[in-house]
Order: structure tokens, then sequence, then C-alpha cells
């Protein structure tokens, strides 16, 4: 999986203020780097945050929709792939963003979707609702990969802080991405021993692995408005998150939305998984959307979730993800 891309969850959805340590504006432009207090664990923890002009808590003026940008699983906020996009996407949008570390890489157990991560999302939206004007009824969530992973996690946790979600090639099952990862020898099953202390082959870790994955708390985020988006080829050749991830996701949101007959069967999970392609009765499901960097293969809603599989591999379209937010 590139790492430009994978982000790497919460025992409690507590909106705490988080003090800050320290604020040091950039000469250059009004982005800055932000440390916030863990209201968990008292850690200070990084964060990037823009402020356009007007829009910050001392001044007048309407409230300000807010961009919440998760890093992928083996990145953290400043080497994150997509970020200068996403900070383009919200200067030209007058949007507050905000980008934090939540723990950083996924390599030790701090990280990976752990309550403490999960917390430090939250605090990241706490502290951009004391420092600017958020309209709290513009509050949107964007990640891909592990970004991904934490976006879906984040939707369950707090379904009621997010108009909207959108996340990209998404992992949903630690447990079965392990054996995947595993299997292609790739260094991501290799991260998750470093989080977990192995794989989820006892009974105390396969409890922790499936207490990070979004997957089984998936229901939790019926009504929120989901966009999931994941590119035909992922998990082939060098693409390292399977399709099946994300359809696996959608399945459960489309069960907690009331709408089980659109959920996609097994045997159709399991081709387009395998041979990274849409069956010829589902690809009539699909739109024309000229302006994303990847053709649509194949598109389905079901309540307030939607999934999109694209012509593609591990990728994020920025702009596509904040676009599916404007109302």
């Amino acid at each position: 999986m590139p790492r430009g891309f994978l982000l790497p969850a919460l025992a409690c959805t507590v909106f705490l203020a988080a003090p800050v340590l320290k604020s040091q504006p950039a000469p250059e432009d009004r982005t800055r780097e932000v440390a916030i207090a863990s209201s968990k664990d008292g850690a200070p923890q990084p964060a990037l945050m823009y402020i356009p002009p007007g829009a910050a808590a001392s001044e007048q003026g309407p409230r300000v929709p807010l961009l919440v940008f998760l890093h992928s699983w083996s990145t953290t906020y400043k080497t994150v792939g997509g970020l200068e996009d996403t900070v383009a996407e919200a200067k030209r949008r007058g949007w507050i963003l905000i980008d934090p570390d939540f723990r950083g890489v996924n390599d030790h157990p701090d990280a990976c979707a752990s309550d403490l991560a999960v917390q430090d999302v939250l605090d990241s939206v706490t502290f951009a609702q004391k420092e600017a004007r958020v309209d709290e009824r513009r509050i949107y969530l964007l990640g891909g990969s592990g970004g991904g992973h934490m976006g879906l996690m984040m939707a369950a946790r707090a379904p009621k802080l997010w108009t909207a979600v959108s996340v990209w090639v998404p992992i949903s099952n630690l447990a079965t991405w392990y054996q995947f990862s595993k299997s292609t020898n790739s260094q991501y099953y290799r991260m998750m021993d470093q989080v977990f202390g192995g794989p989820p082959d006892t009974p105390e870790r396969d409890r922790e692995y499936r207490h990070r994955s979004p997957l089984f708390i998936l229901s939790e985020a019926k009504g929120v408005r989901l966009f999931i988006d994941a590119g035909v080829n992922d998990g082939h050749g060098r693409n390292s998150v399977p399709l099946r991830q994300s359809l696996e996701a959608f399945n459960v949101l489309a069960k907690a939305n009331g709408q089980p007959d659109k959920t996609l069967a097994e045997g159709d999970i399991e081709l387009m998984t395998r041979e990274a392609r849409i069956p010829a009765y589902l690809a009539r499901e699909k739109d024309d959307d000229p302006a994303r960097k990847q053709k649509i293969l194949f598109r389905r809603a079901a309540g307030s979730a939607t999934l999109t599989i694209y012509d593609g591999g591990h990728s994020v379209d920025v702009a596509t993800g904040v676009r599916y937010f404007e109302p």
C-alpha cells in the first residue's frame, strides 16, 4: 500500500475541552501547527490547522464548516498523501481544517483506533470549536485507507457529531486484513503485531482486534451520511486492501439503515474481490461523474450510505471526497 494513503476508535464519546499547549502560526499562510492535550491521558497531540480569514473565534461573522482530515496507516498528520490537496480545498471553500495526528503511525498500541486515538480526534474537533466559529451543522470527516479505517470508526463512535463522512479504500476488519497482509507478505501484518502483540489467535487479542475494527460497531452509524469509495483493483498487485473490506462495511450500513435488500450477496462480494470486476447484472448500477479522477463502475445507496466502486486501485480522490459534502 502506498505510504501516502494509509491511516491508521472509543469507549465513550465525551467531548471534553482540550487545552492548547502551543500555537505557532506559519509566516507564509494561515496554516499552523498546534498541540492539543488529550482529555484522556493529558499527552500533547500535534495537529495542523487552518482558519480562514475572519473565522477565528475572536472575530465576528457567520459560522464556518469544519473539515477533519485523517491521516493514513503508516503516515502522520504531516506526511499523509493528499494533505496539500485537502488544505487547498479548505482554503478554496473558506472552510476550517483540522488534521490531527491521533497517535501517529499504526505501529504501537496507543495508535490504530485505540480509545486514546479516538479521543484525540474528538479533542481536535473540540479544539477547533474553541479556536474558530465552527458551524456545528456542517462538520465533515475525510480519510483514506488507514484514514478510512479511522473514519468508519469515528462514524460509529460519534454518529451525531458528523454531518457527513467520506472514506476511501478503508479497512473495516483488522483480523481478516491481518491474514491477507500476511499472505502477501506486506509490512502491515508486522505493524499489527506491534500494535496487538501478535495475530488474532488468542481470545484476548481477538477481542482487541474486534474492538478496533469498525465492522463490528458500524451499525451505530445508521443515519449518518456516509460515502464509501473503493477501487475495483484494490487488493491486487501492490494494492493492499481487498475490496471485501468496503463491501462488507456497506452491507452492515444497509441493514442498519433498514434496507437489507440493498446488501450485496456473498457470491458477488467474493467474485468482485477475487476477480476485480463487477458482475454484468450489477454493472448497470452506476453514475457518470466527469469531475472525478476515476470512472465509476458501480454505485449503490442504502438510506444515508453510498457505496462507489471505481476503476482504479488503492487511491484517494480528495476533491471528490470534499464535493460529497456540498449541500
